[in-house]
């Protein structure tokens, strides 16, 4: 039984559309979708995954993440920077990850790029977060939901500048919605709503 876009659960839990009743996507819509995150790992980790899903669902990514971070040591950025040649070859032989060789080249000179905000005294927190909008109402049906806004564009701007690639402004608002810079599960749904002040970020690692 759905209402505007929530669907109830076996558990009589009200959750979002988009996860339907997949057991990894119903653990990662209750437990991290929308959660704010800061941490730097992370956030990359996450801006790189969305590029690999460019024409794929995010299940098909969530399903392979264990095997991507293991490919990307954990996506530590300053070990991802310094992936060479060989390291491209050796991805795209791994059937366990999404074999796209401008994706891995991709997340490789974001890695670089990272290091650069670093050194010129920046951070991929300070940057991402700068673009969180003030807090507003939980939307209300699907239709509400934005696939861009002003600020995933802006977003997305400022990251091209700073040498990333793969951050048009709909991955931007993907990765928006993911690491709980904007709040989109429905009114209604059982996910509580988050803090996203700095005393309220959330670092998951799972």
């Amino acid at each position: 039984m759905d209402h505007d876009g929530l669907s109830v659960h076996p558990d009589g839990r009200l959750r979002c559309w988009w996860c339907g009743d997949d057991p990894d996507y119903v653990a990662y819509h209750d437990g991290e979708w929308g959660r704010p995150v800061r941490e730097e790992r992370h956030l990359f980790e996450k801006l790189s995954l969305e590029a690999f899903q460019s024409g794929l669902s995010w299940l098909t990514i969530l399903r392979k993440r264990p095997a991507f971070r293991s490919a990307f040591s954990g996506f530590d950025a300053e070990v991802v920077a310094g992936f060479d040649t060989n390291d491209v070859e050796r991805l795209l032989a791994d059937a366990a990850i999404v074999r796209n060789r401008a994706k891995i080249e991709a997340t490789i000179a974001n890695a670089q790029a990272l290091l650069r905000l670093r050194e010129s005294g920046g951070s991929l927190e300070s940057l991402a977060w700068s673009y969180a909008p003030a807090p507003r109402a939980r939307p209300t049906r699907p239709s509400a939901v934005p696939a861009t806004t002003d600020a995933s564009k802006g977003l997305a701007r400022t990251l091209k500048g700073h040498g990333f690639r793969f951050v048009g402004p709909t991955t931007a608002y993907a990765f928006m919605q993911a690491m709980g810079l904007v709040d989109d599960h429905l009114d209604g749904c059982h996910v509580p709503e988050q803090d996203t002040g700095p005393a309220g970020h959330t670092d998951l690692a799972t």
